[in-house]
């Protein structure tokens, strides 16, 4: 298993280099600096099996590169690791097509389990992220954002948007009711995958996708891709891996 680490701090790199390498034996960790460095790594050897990305890189937006790598290697999970802990960072992390989201202060058995869930193939939030009400949350960090243009532009402060706080019972996956195609439509959606590269993957039009991407939605009883992500995160944590791994390179 080939790991790239990416942060431009020395010491922290040095410290995921030596907890990764500890899991096992048969785990290859290089890590590099830079963004710059990360694409030099990546083009050099693209069969990796993992990508660890901090967000705070000296010479890129974090978030930028998240996208590019995505774009660039789809059969390659990216889980972020961050000392930001905020919701709207993991939101728009996942937004982008991570896999997972480790804060910093995780300890090392817990990155081993998220890490762990990533590559059994189930997506990996913060604790303390399972349960909120994430259609709330987005409305908050769009109250932000309107208040933030708000006070760039010279007007008075909306104040600060009520906080998002935990609400519903989770229901399991088998209370969801899906059929085997949607099943296998929403392990491929967790992948970070778009609707043509799942419809690619199952031999389906990119139209009876969609079909099944909203009824997986519907049955979740959530609007959007990353909402669905968080709610199965939500339902699996703690239980292992549900979905199968991603496809491997060039099966996408």
């Amino acid at each position: 298993m080939k790991v790239l680490l990416i942060d431009d701090h020395p010491l922290v790199l040095t410290a995921l280099q030596a907890v990764i390498g500890n899991i096992g034996a048969h785990i290859q960790v290089a890590g590099v600096g830079s963004a710059a460095a990360a694409r030099r790594a990546m083009q050099e050897d693209p069969d990796r099996d993992l990508v660890l990305l901090d967000l705070a890189l000296g010479d890129a937006d974090g978030f930028e590169l998240l996208a590019e790598l995505r774009n660039t290697y789809p059969a390659v999970p990216v889980v972020v690791v961050s000392a930001s802990e905020r919701a709207s960072d993991v939101i728009r992390a996942i937004d982008l097509g991570a896999m997972g989201f480790v804060p910093k202060s995780t300890s090392h058995a817990e990155l081993h389990e998220a890490l762990r869930m990533v590559m059994s193939g189930s997506m990996y939030v913060p604790p303390s992220m399972l349960g909120l009400d994430f259609a709330r949350l987005r409305r908050d960090m769009q109250l932000e954002a309107e208040a933030a243009a708000l006070a760039a532009a010279g007007g008075a402060p909306l104040g600060a948007a009520a906080r998002a706080e935990p609400h519903q019972k989770v229901p399991s996956m088998q209370d969801l009711g899906l059929t085997p195609r949607q099943a296998e439509v929403l392990g491929l959606l967790l992948q970070g995958l778009p609707n043509k590269l799942i419809a690619r993957q199952l031999n389906l039009s990119v139209e009876t996708v969609k079909d099944h991407v909203a009824a997986v939605l519907r049955a979740l009883n959530v609007s959007s891709r990353t909402q669905a992500v968080l709610a199965v995160s939500q339902m699996t944590q703690g239980q292992g891996g549900f979905f199968p791994r991603r496809p491997p390179a060039g099966g996408a």
